[in-house]
């Protein structure tokens, strides 16, 4: 097992991880406050302080279990959601579907804000600057760049209690909404049963190789 590949791994990831987490979760909150729920706001979520999103699993034990089960090759995590009480909207239905979109869209707005640090700021100076200053950073920042897009991609699955699943309960007939409730309690289930026989890439990359398809447009 290559322990320096896998440390050097955990100093890349970990920040990335943060911030993507940190900016997915405080978009869930932002929008819950301004759609009229304050719950994220009393409870203290919004805000950039990655400590107030940390969930113990999600966020260290298991993105540190992936760095050594796959020798440092792949890593991912997530935070405490954010709490949104939905009858605090004017709109419960459609104001969750906001609230579940606005975390994976975040996540693709940090991807895009990262890109064109990297391309229009980082890249051209190294061209007159030692590229050992800039390139730790240009490492960071890709990395970034893609933990925030596979989040979305992930997030964006359409099974409740994930994103997608929330914003097709928000936009689908009543009547079929009703039915997700149901399938919810199990959804987490029917998440790792689809990881675990690789379902999950089946949605999560084509849509990865769609968000970057618009990063290239940065």
């Amino acid at each position: 097992m290559d322990f320096t590949g896998i440390f050097r791994q955990i100093i890349i990831s970990a920040p990335a991880i943060l911030i993507a987490i940190v900016f997915h979760e405080l978009a869930h909150g932002w929008v819950a406050y301004k759609l009229g729920d304050n719950t994220a706001k009393l409870s203290g979520r919004l805000t950039l302080n990655p400590v107030s999103h940390i969930d113990l699993f999600g966020t260290i034990i298991m993105p540190f279990m992936l760095l050594i089960l796959t020798n440092g090759q792949w890593v991912f995590g997530y935070a405490k959601p954010v709490p949104v009480n939905p009858y605090n909207f004017k709109n419960p239905k459609s104001g969750m579907a906001l609230c579940a979109a606005a975390g994976p869209f975040a996540n693709l707005v940090v991807a895009i804000f990262c890109t064109i640090i990297i391309k229009w700021i980082l890249l051209p100076f190294m061209g007159v600057i030692p590229g050992f200053i800039f390139a730790p950073l240009v490492v960071i920042l890709k990395a970034t760049i893609m933990i925030n897009i596979i989040l979305a991609a992930f997030n964006l699955i359409p099974i409740p209690p994930l994103d997608g699943g929330r914003i097709l309960m928000g936009v689908l007939p009543l009547k079929y909404s009703q039915l997700m409730e149901k399938i919810e309690p199990f959804g987490s289930l029917i998440v790792i049963f689809m990881i675990i026989t690789g379902l999950t890439s089946v949605f999560v990359w084509p849509l990865v190789k769609f968000f970057f398809k618009i990063l290239s447009l940065f």
